[in-house]
């Protein structure tokens, strides 16, 4: 094994934190990097496995790339976080290392479920009436609440995010009152996701196709059960040069790069 070699784990999911522990199990160098300091507890510490936070770059990544010596990059960051996506591309093409996108699964949907509404984008949610007078739940994360500050005084919304100071001051300042906050870490178990959306009488709720890890499957199958109508904003549709779900694929992309 070539010890000056790295791999470069785009992390924080769970996703990524199954894959840093197998990569850790057999010894292979790698560096991690989460954008928050919560997301560093998911990674086992080991001499081999090294854990950065913060956000890197378009400018930052050559350099990071040649201190860290990376030898292979493995994409594993959220469905929705596109844009570090396309600069690892970009890296990767630009210094000529491998590239593998790890994805989590997505759900696949159920042709009676009819109270599933998939739409392409939040700009196409809040330009059509689906919110008008409506008492909505958003399970988006807190990145996108800003968008729906119009729509505070013309339907009802709650949130649930993220328990971080960080979420927490994000949604207060796009307008959602403290009785509309409830701060949970994913995956929420369906009894409790029954029952938050009856305690706030929730007529909508809105979610990403975040896959199974971000309580997608759950969210359908209590939108089906309640018969509350569920908007689900699709993945954004990226180029990958390699893709998978499977742990046992990326691990040996991992071996291979690093060992070959």
């Amino acid at each position: 094994m070539d010890i000056s070699k790295r791999l470069w784990l785009i992390g924080g999911t769970t996703e990524s934190a199954a894959l840093a522990r197998a990569i850790a199990s057999l010894g292979l160098p790698c560096t991690v990097t989460v954008t928050t300091k919560a997301a560093e507890a998911l990674y086992p510490q080991t001499t081999k496995l090294q854990v950065l936070v913060g956000r890197l770059d378009a400018q930052q990544l050559w350099q990071f790339c040649q201190q860290q010596q990376i030898a292979a990059i493995v994409d594993a960051s959220h469905p929705y976080a596109v844009e570090i996506s396309q600069m690892a591309m970009r890296a990767a093409e630009e210094q000529q290392l491998p590239y593998l996108r790890f994805e989590r699964l997505a759900v696949q949907a159920q042709a009676d479920n009819s109270s599933v509404i998939s739409l392409d984008s939040f700009d196409t949610l809040l330009a059509g009436n689906y919110l008008q007078q409506q008492r909505v739940l958003l399970t988006i994360g807190c990145k996108a609440l800003p968008l729906f500050s119009y729509w505070q005084d013309k339907s009802t919304l709650f949130t649930r995010i993220l328990p971080t100071a960080t979420s927490l001051e994000t949604a207060i300042a796009a307008g959602f009152k403290s009785e509309r906050i409830i701060a949970l870490r994913p995956p929420v178990p369906a009894i409790l996701e029954k029952a938050l959306w009856r305690h706030w009488d929730i007529s909508l709720v809105v979610t990403k196709a975040s896959g199974v890890a971000g309580g997608e499957e759950v969210k359908r199958e209590v939108a089906a059960e309640l018969g509350i109508p569920l908007v689900v904003i699709t993945r954004p549709v990226l180029e990958y040069p390699q893709q998978t779900s499977d742990l046992a694929e990326a691990l040996a992309f991992c071996r291979n790069q690093v060992q070959g």
